[in-house]
């Protein structure tokens, strides 16, 4: 990765900041002054505080969890799905996450920086998919993107947008209909 050696520094304040003050009240300046670098060496490497929070949002040690191998692709999900949960319903990742969200949506630069995030994650999760079809658990033309888009997508949509707590058994009752579809469980199926 390239970058400043104080790199990490830079990213956490940018992450602290932004989960502080929102995107509107993240700057350069705060930056520097929080992470103690000084502002020339972050213009260097990042041009805009759309490009500093793009670069923050992907390498930063606060949005990270590590990628779960349970053995079975059914518990990779459930335990992938959980993180989601954990990192959009506890501070400071919540915070990070909401209002980078609102940002991207009124920034092309920043919606750009978010679109190789999400990028980034797929590739990051895409062991959990060939481990599955190595098990002989998910067929070859399977779509892992399709799949995760599902899975976040419905803990975005409960959390972010409905505002609604994690209910005990989410990730498990969303990983089920994504594997084994919604069905009819009652008579007559």
């Amino acid at each position: 990765m390239t970058g400043p050696r104080r790199a990490p520094e830079i990213f956490d304040a940018t992450l602290e900041l932004l989960a502080a003050k929102g995107y509107d009240g993240l700057t350069i300046e705060g930056v520097a002054e929080r992470s103690g670098v000084n502002k020339t060496t972050i213009y260097r490497w990042w041009p805009s505080k759309a490009a500093l929070l793009g670069a923050a949002l992907t390498r930063a040690r606060t949005l990270h969890f590590e990628l779960p191998d349970t053995g079975s692709l059914r518990g990779d999900l459930e335990a992938l799905t959980g993180a989601i949960l954990g990192l959009l319903t506890t501070p400071p990742a919540a915070e990070i996450a909401m209002a980078a969200l609102g940002a991207a949506m009124g920034s092309r630069e920043l919606a750009a920086h978010a679109r190789s995030f999400f990028a980034d994650r797929l590739a990051r999760e895409q062991p959990i998919f060939e481990r599955a079809v190595a098990r002989g658990e998910l067929s070859p033309g399977a779509d892992p993107m399709l799949m995760l888009d599902l899975l976040a997508g419905a803990v975005w949509l409960r959390v972010a947008f409905r505002g609604l707590p994690p209910e005990e058994g989410f990730a498990e009752r969303a990983v089920a209909t994504v594997l084994d579809g919604a069905g009819s469980s009652g008579a007559g199926a």
